[in-house]
């Protein structure tokens, strides 16, 4: 069982094949002659992808009477639904012959001749082809769709991607349906950015901490799929209202040696990649190895206008942004038995780099001429991310049952710093000893996190299925960091200022128990009930302030169901319920005065309160040869909101910005996302997204409300001769927020592949924004002190050459049990107030 990967349960499709069933009576085979025997039967086996020979989740196998019989030959007589894993038991069969036909959505269909004998009788694993390949000589040649529609999330295939040869995970991101990525690198899931990433289903510090940058350090030749789940059951941690994006990388081989090479070269970014995997009996290694560069350009503008004092604020940047990263795996997998698995992975993720920026800042009131400045600022970051991770797994001779134990220890350490040399009265930047002011800082945050996790599977007959687990999760974090400045005419040297120092530390503990029940109510109807609570205790010390959070501690039901009708084995209905919590991590809590921007400040709040978030969610989802299609309204409404809120400080011209629990948000929302096939080699997929948002905040006297629409769209056609060409585009418009309006967002792709060297090498080229060398993301704020716009212009242009070479064999590999630490709500910098 893969512990975060969410699963629609084989009941919930099991019901739909049930439809079909013919009474218990009707199972022996119509030309049986004899009577039918007291003892029955079961057959268990595996539905495998027979390109990559991994699991094919949730596959339909039916059972059907043998050709020549009285009984029609295609009329169903039971049928069940493999599990995550690909594993099926069909039981009280009697002993006889049969046919067992095994099909999924985007695969073609096998049916293979069976005999049952009294008892169990395991058959081998079948291996469906990719839908619309040819079989010849037994080798296939295909690939899956870009977008793959299941009854409880979208897959995103990135690895079936042309554009994303050579790129990074963010550019995987912004493909995917329902997520976007803004110039800046913010990523946002159905319009909110409050979700969770994991990384083949466990989470990552780094990501948590500082999204952006740590999505620079996974190359997107790494990345087998994305995928999007909005409504989590109870075997998730209760965080992330949004929903739960998984980045499923590639794994290792089922045997053999096979491995990878690759490189890449363009004006935004660089890289080289490798990876070398190997399985041998019931050993298994998993392996790769990657670094790379990147770089942009941007530009930023603000104007503000003071209500009262009729004050005016303007300022401009140009900023340059370098950094390099690197990635490495490593994976141990061994069998101690046909039912005992030991695996052991490891990670590490690091990225350094640097941002520099010229700022020009002007300030005016009607009762003073022009204040001016210019500013001249470097910024050094870097972060490193390791990860060790232990499971052992056993399984049953009962189907579906299952019983885990899971470790994980992860250090998440970065340093940050800054220098800038400002000069007073002064329209440029000139040389460091004529600044009349000069800042610097340095800093750390060092973190610690161990996670321990037990879950257990019992299915009770075909029909019935409990889940249970318990969690336990250990967190160490802060931040240090030392602040020095240097006033021309008045110091010599740098003088340190203690009251600009932050030095804090924050620990914080989760203690989780879940349970879901699933059970099929009729032969359309499938019900899934669950529930989980969630202990957390936390307390922080703020050595600088003089201020804490004594420790204290809350428990949080979070309950969640959802009920599945089928109309047919490609059309049903789903409606789901969850209730999700969202906890301030230690950048919302920060009580530490950033005073870098001295017309903008910022800090923390340790006072803030945990959100909880109910969301609603019905969905329609079908399939067929000619593509699929998923339509979904749903509604999220959270109280005690944490919003980030801008105010007047008291000193004219300066704004303060700080979160609070001020708010209760509404978000209303249809998206419908769909594939298809117009033609032989033609893939088309995307759809529109279309949201009514509502914000209230009685606090600041505010209500908001109003409508947005983004639009994901992704072609791919095969031509001759190995040659593939591809497109992508995603738009928005404007999002109301609590205080004004978020930006606008267009990015489009073109890309193509050829395919060389017996379909062991390829070279790619792609091409971003070809037709605009930027693009403006505007925002408002509106308060009842001042007025503000803001546009930070990023620089989209690019090209990207990229070549990749494979050896050996290209199976892949079991798939591991892994962690997910989705409970927690970060944001901002970790810079410790800079």
């Amino acid at each position: 069982m893969k512990f975060a990967t969410l699963r629609p349960l084989g009941a919930l499709l099991a019901a739909v094949l049930l439809v079909l069933a013919r009474p218990a009576a009707a199972q022996t085979p119509a030309a049986a002659a004899t009577p039918v025997p007291a003892a029955t039967g079961s057959l268990t086996g595996t539905v495998l992808d027979s390109l990559k020979r991994e699991p094919v989740p949730y596959a339909t196998v039916v059972v059907l009477p043998p050709l020549f019989s009285a009984t029609p030959p295609d009329k169903p007589i039971t049928g069940v639904a493999a599990d995550e894993s690909g594993r099926f038991s069909l039981t009280k069969l009697n002993p006889g012959l049969y046919r067992l036909r095994v099909s999924y959505v985007g695969y073609g269909t096998q049916t293979r001749a069976v005999t049952v004998t009294t008892g169990a009788t395991a058959i081998p694993a079948f291996q469906l082809p990719v839908a619309g390949t040819a079989l010849a000589e037994a080798v296939v040649i295909g690939t899956k769709p870009v977008v793959e529609m299941r009854p409880d999330r979208m897959i995103y295939n990135a690895d079936q991607d042309v554009t994303n040869t050579g790129g990074t995970a963010a550019d995987v991101l912004r493909k995917a349906p329902l997520l976007a990525v803004d110039g800046d690198g913010k990523v946002t899931m159905r319009g909110s950015g409050n979700f969770k990433v994991l990384v083949n289903n466990k989470p990552s510090p780094t990501l948590a901490s500082n999204l952006a940058e740590a999505l620079k350090s996974i190359p997107a030749d790494q990345i087998k799929s994305v995928e999007i789940i909005t409504t989590p059951p109870a075997k998730y941690d209760g965080e992330g209202t949004a929903g739960i994006i998984n980045i499923v990388l590639k794994k290792g081989v089922d045997r053999g040696l096979n491995g990878r090479v690759g490189a890449s070269g363009g004006n935004r970014n660089t890289s080289l990649s490798t990876a070398l995997n190997f399985k041998k009996g019931k050993f298994g290694f998993t392996s790769s190895a990657n670094t790379g560069t990147w770089n942009n350009f941007n530009e930023f503008e603000r104007a503000r206008y003071g209500k009262q004092d009729g004050s005016a604020l303007t300022q401009n940047s140009t900023g340059k942004s370098n950094g390099n990263w690197y990635y490495g795996t490593l994976g141990l997998d061994y069998d101690l038995s046909e039912h005992q698995s030991l695996s052991l992975a490891g990670s590490v993720n690091g990225y350094f780099g640097d941002d520099t920026s010229n700022l020009f800042s002007t300030y005016t009131t009607p009762a003073q001429p022009g204040q001016l400045f210019s500013r001249g600022t470097v910024n050094n970051f870097s972060g490193v991310n390791g990860e060790l991770t232990g499971t052992y797994t056993k399984t049953f001779t009962q189907a579906k049952r299952e019983w885990s134990i899971l470790g994980q220890y992860a250090n998440n350490s970065s340093t940050f710093g800054y220098d800038y040399n400002q000069f007073q009265n002064s329209y440029v930047t000139r040389e460091p000893g004529q600044a009349s002011y000069r800042e610097r800082s340095q800093g750390r945050t060092p973190g610690h996190e161990y996670t321990l996790q037990t879950d257990f599977t019992q299915p009770f007959g075909e029909k019935q299925t409990l889940e249970t687990g318990l969690k336990a999760i250990w967190r160490r974090t802060g931040s240090v960091a030392d602040v020095a400045g240097l006033t021309l005419g008045q110091n010599l040297d740098f003088v340190n200022l203690p009251d600009r120092a932050t030095n804090f530390s924050y620990d914080q503990n989760v203690q989780a128990a879940y349970a879901t029940y699933s059970f099929v109510a009729s032969k359309k109807l499938s019900l899934s009930l669950g529930g989980r609570v969630e202990r957390t205790s936390l307390q922080a010390d703020f050595q600088t302030t003089g201020s804490d959070i004594p420790p204290r501690s809350y428990i949080t039901p979070l309950p969640n169901g959802n009920a599945q009708y089928s109309f047919s084995d490609n059309n049903s209905v789903r409606l789901a319920y969850s209730r999700r919590i969202t906890r301030p991590y230690i950048d919302y809590l920060n009580p530490f005065v950033n005073r870098s921007d001295p017309q903008n400040i910022s800090y923390g709040n340790p006072a803030l309160d945990p959100e909880l978030t109910d969301s609603y969610e019905l969905s329609f989802n079908t399939n067929g040869k000619a593509g699929s299609l998923n339509i979904a309204a749903s509604a999220r409404r959270t109280g005690n909101a944490i919003e980030g809120v801008r105010l007047p400080a008291g000193t004219p011209g300066v704004t303060v910005q700080t979160f609070a629990n001020v708010a209760a948000n509404a978000f209303y929302q249809v998206n419908f996302y769909g594939s298809a096939k117009p033609a032989k080699g033609w893939d088309i997929s995307g759809g529109p997204d279309v949201q009514y948002i509502v914000r209230r905040s009685p606090t600041l006297g505010i209500e908001r409300r109003g409508f947005t629409a983004s639009m994901n769209f992704n072609t791919s056609y095969k031509l001759p001769k190995g040659f593939t060409v591809q497109a992508f585009a995603f738009g928005s418009l404007p999002q109301p927020g609590l205080q004004g309006t978020g930006p606008a967002n267009l990015y489009y792709q073109l890309g193509g592949k050829k395919t060389f060297l017996k379909e062991k090498a390829d070279l790619t080229l792609n091409f971003g924004a070809p037709f605009n060398n930027s693009w403006a993301y505007r925002s408002t704020t509106v308060t009842p002190s001042f007025d503000e716009t803001s546009t930070y212009r990023a620089f989209q242009r690019s090209f990207r050459l990229s070549f990749g070479y494979r050896f050996g064999q290209a199976q892949q590999t079991k798939r591991r049990k892994s962690i997910s630490n989705d409970d927690v709500k970060s944001g901002g910098s970790k810079q410790g107030g800079q």
